[in-house]
């Protein structure tokens, strides 16, 4: 089930919600477990067993070392967390990939060394391993508490709003929400109005330029440098728009239940280096890698060369946290590379005040994301080599029938926006503030009218979007395959 469906819109997220909020505070966590469960059950039964396993892991783990900490004991079981933890990840996401490397090597594949099978990729696996991690990691070093009731922990992991694809959630943050956290009409608004935002750049945006991006892909081997360009601008901004709409989408949910979930974009393309592209992007996924890989690594504790072999191998390992390719491999490479390069040269505290700072950026950026998108390595250099001008200006002229000015037009729209959103958030947050400085009785009318222009904005964005959700195909988010 995902969000951008009718099955969740009018049928799991009212019947969750009415449920919810009809049942007592005590047992509201079971709730959550109850509807979290049958959600994610709604792709395959099967694999929920393997969530209950690992969260069952993960508490019963975290319990002896809360019990043992600060003693060999105690460092024993989190090597055995998080062994445990890794184990399913490996196995799960990336036994195929060393099985078809290995074969490789030896110039045959899979069913060449008598593998004649596939494990499928569990959804959301990546998302909720991470933050059982962290939960065992909290609890050794004395940042999170271990005497949760299982139930809390056990909604807290499965939680539906992020158990796909995130933001990455950690039990210190939630724990104290869990045993305490209000409910008010006002934070239930804001919660579905963000919700609406996030559904409407999901459909209305990042489904809108996907057709741009998967005809040059699709055709990479016969795309002029026109659509070549075309293809990975539209794919730059598929990814964000779908991707944050989705972590909007969270939120919002988030906030209908009374929980405060952590922002994990912040207007990334408007950055200056990669080094704050890496502080806007993704913000989870950032600060989980700083603080469990990072600095375990050593961070920039241990001499200049050893902090830019920490920053290279944790963006490679990052890389492969997106998935079992070695495009990703590759991705993860050209952004430790630019990061460390960053640092060595401090290119990040002067890239501010360096006109030619942001669209350097953004191309660094984009020509990271081919790789990232491409299918394999082979696919990803043609796209470079047609953004070169490998098969000339128009390529296949054929292909160019396929580009409609709907998808034009709303990725010129598409592009507006994620220029205009700080600006946007910038003029939301000052008008109150000026509206108070006015004075008599006008400040409150100001507010209430923009308050209500805004809402009725924001509804009729919602209902465009829902229309628009009944006439097209069904579209997972990108980051389900993570």
């Amino acid at each position: 089930m995902v969000f951008s469906s009718e099955s969740f819109l009018f049928l799991f997220l009212p019947v969750f919600l009415a449920a919810y909020y009809l049942t007592p505070w005590k047992a509201k966590s079971y709730t959550i477990l109850v509807g979290s469960y049958i959600f994610y059950a709604w792709w395959r039964v099967d694999f929920l067993g393997l969530l209950f396993l690992t969260t069952g892991f993960a508490y019963l783990v975290g319990q002896r070392i809360a019990a043992n900490r600060g003693t060999a004991r105690g460092k024993a079981w989190l090597a055995l967390g998080v062994a445990g933890c890794l184990g399913v990840l490996g196995v799960f996401k990336y036994l195929n990939f060393f099985i078809d490397s290995f074969a490789a090597l030896v110039g045959t594949d899979a069913a060449g060394l008598g593998v004649h099978w596939r494990l499928l990729l569990p959804i959301g696996i990546s998302f909720y391993v991470f933050q059982a991690l962290s939960f065992l990691i909290d609890v050794w070093r004395g940042d999170a508490r271990a005497d949760a009731r299982f139930i809390d922990f056990a909604a807290f992991i499965a939680l539906f709003p992020q158990l796909i694809a995130g933001p990455i959630l950690r039990y210190k943050d939630l724990e104290d929400q869990f045993k305490e956290r209000s409910h008010s009409l006002e934070m239930f608004s804001d919660g579905m109005a963000r919700f609406l935002i996030g559904l409407a750049k999901k459909v209305l945006l990042a489904d809108a330029v996907a057709p741009l991006a998967n005809l040059a892909f699709d055709n990479s081997a016969d795309v002029g440098v026109t659509l070549a360009w075309l293809g990975a601008m539209a794919y730059m901004l598929q990814l964000y728009f779908d991707f944050s709409g989705y972590t909007d989408m969270a939120i919002g949910l988030g906030k209908m239940m009374g929980f405060t979930f952590a922002e994990n974009f912040r207007y990334p393309y408007i950055s200056r280096s990669i080094t704050e592209f890496w502080r806007r992007w993704h913000i989870s996924l950032s600060n989980w890698l700083r603080d469990y890989l990072y600095i375990s690594l050593g961070g920039n504790r241990k001499g200049s060369a050893r902090t830019y072999l920490n920053l290279m191998l944790v963006m490679v390992l990052g890389g492969l946290w997106h998935g079992a390719n070695w495009t990703f491999v590759l991705w993860g490479l050209w952004h430790g590379g630019f990061l460390a390069l960053e640092r060595a040269t401090r290119y990040d505290r002067r890239a501010s005040g360096l006109t030619w700072s942001l669209p350097w950026t953004l191309l660094c950026v984009l020509i990271g994301w081919v790789m990232f998108r491409a299918i394999d390595v082979g696919q990803g250099f043609e796209i470079y080599a047609a953004m070169l001008g490998a098969n000339g200006w128009a390529g296949d002229q054929a292909l160019w029938l396929d580009v409609t000015r709907e998808s034009v037009a709303l990725m010129i729209i598409a592009i507006f926006i994620a220029w205009a959103e700080p600006h946007i958030a910038g003029f939301l947050a000052d008008a109150p503030q000026a509206s108070l400085m006015q004075r008599g009785s006008a400040p409150a009318a100001i507010s209430t009218t923009s308050q209500l222009a805004l809402s009725s904005f924001v509804l009729a964005v919602g209902m465009l979007t829902v229309l628009k959700l009944a006439e097209q195909n069904f579209s997972p988010f990108l980051y389900f395959q993570f």
